[in-house]
């Protein structure tokens, strides 16, 4: 893919750098190796895709990684081509594939040779190891390498890991995707008008990033007036009126397949906001700035939660899912919860340099009529945070 805007990006080198952040993994964990099948990591370990979205609801790819050894991908007899200049692949076989919608009542008899073959490459690469991690658990599958008298990690540990820091050569890349999207939300911002569906409005944000190289959208979040609050209802037909905020959550997969994720909220018919929305944007705004400012590395999750903005309590039970998370190939390690969603999951953990972080905000009252959605991805730099995007301001004249 061409760059010619920026710096050349040399994918070659991002390949390689990342094969050698799951292996680095794999051996800090004492495995043989890995068995991956979802896209998004196939991607990561091998440079390989095909149908994407697809392949992540029909379990018909996959790669076996050696901690030392070769990498086998596993793809469709018609796609074997699609990798044949990946210099990160040594092997591509055709796959075997269990799931009930291709093979039916042959499901257990083909996931039986799908885990012979996975449990031979294991004998012949992982000297005498047995410890294999897979980053997806499907039923079958385990059930089937148990017989062969493997010990079974989860390989998300080894994926989320790797995938955290990124090298001087992704962040080039990640730039370029991010850029990408900064000029879809330039198409969009220009487009809309009273009188036009959220539907409308999507599919300028989706066509922008789509006709630059762009590939497909996790999301559809993207609202308007009432339907802003709770956040989280999915775009609909609702005809957007002028004075309504219009908020939205890019969550798209840009160049490169990286996820760019910005979020913004505007005054449809580019006015100015009440009294109420400039409240509401005034908060939001103040929410973003303290706790990108606190992003630091060495700085612990658990403080970084413990220290993050205190919404007022008319909004606090609105709150969005998460204080932060982690962003490269999708939503990734690390997540930060709210203090107050401790039980469902906070984990501990240290921030680093070049991760990416992108720092979320919600901020709607309970039976308000509207919500406000920003949110930046930052860069964290030996000596503290740096916002990633070039040319995609907050409305600083809500303020």
């Amino acid at each position: 893919m061409n760059n010619p805007a920026n710096e050349p990006v040399n994918e070659q080198a991002i390949r390689s750098y990342r094969l050698s952040r799951v292996r680095d993994q794999l051996a800090r964990r004492d495995l043989a190796g890995i068995v991956v099948f979802d896209p998004v990591n196939l991607r990561y370990a091998t440079g390989s895709r095909n149908m994407q979205v697809w392949t992540m609801h029909n379990l018909c790819r996959y790669a076996f990684i050696a901690t030392d050894g070769p990498v086998i991908l596993f793809d469709l007899a018609s796609s074997k081509h699609l990798a044949a200049d990946l210099e990160t692949v040594n092997e591509v076989r055709p796959s075997l594939a269990w799931d009930y919608m291709m093979v039916a009542d042959r499901n257990d008899e083909l996931a039986r040779r799908w885990a012979d073959e996975i449990a031979d490459l294991l004998q012949q690469y992982g000297a005498g190891n047995r410890r294999l991690a897979l980053d997806r658990a499907d039923w079958l599958a385990v059930r089937e390498l148990q017989r062969h008298g493997l010990a079974l990690e989860d390989g998300k540990a080894v994926m989320e890991h790797a995938r955290a820091i990124k090298s001087p050569q992704e962040l080039v890349a990640m730039r370029y995707s991010y850029d990408v999207c900064e000029q879809s939300i330039a198409d969009l911002k220009a487009s809309v008008t009273p009188g036009m569906r959220e539907n409308e409005a999507l599919g300028i944000l989706l066509n922008s990033n789509i006709s630059r190289g762009g590939e497909y959208p996790e999301t559809r979040l993207l609202t308007s007036g009432p339907r802003t609050n709770p956040w989280f209802q999915e775009t609909g037909d609702r005809v957007m009126e002028a004075g309504d905020f219009l908020s939205f959550d890019t969550d798209l997969i840009g160049p490169y397949g990286f996820y760019t994720d910005i979020s913004r909220s505007w005054v449809v018919g580019g006015g100015m906001p009440s009294d109420e929305q400039r409240r509401l944007y005034e908060q939001s705004v103040r929410q973003l700035e303290h706790n990108i400012a606190l992003l630091h590395p060495g700085l612990s999750f658990s403080e970084y939660a413990g220290r993050s903005y205190k919404l007022p309590e008319e909004f606090l039970r609105n709150r969005y899912a998460d204080v932060a998370h982690g962003c490269g190939l999708g939503v990734e390690y690390p997540l930060i919860w709210y203090p107050e969603d401790e039980e469902f999951g906070a984990y501990d953990g240290l921030f680093e340099t070049n991760m990416v972080v992108c720092v979320e905000s919600y901020v709607g009252a309970v039976g308000g009529r509207e919500g406000v959605k920003l949110e930046q991805p930052v860069m964290i730099t030996e000596t503290g945070p740096e916002l990633f995007i070039r040319d995609c301001p907050l409305e600083d004249h809500f303020l």
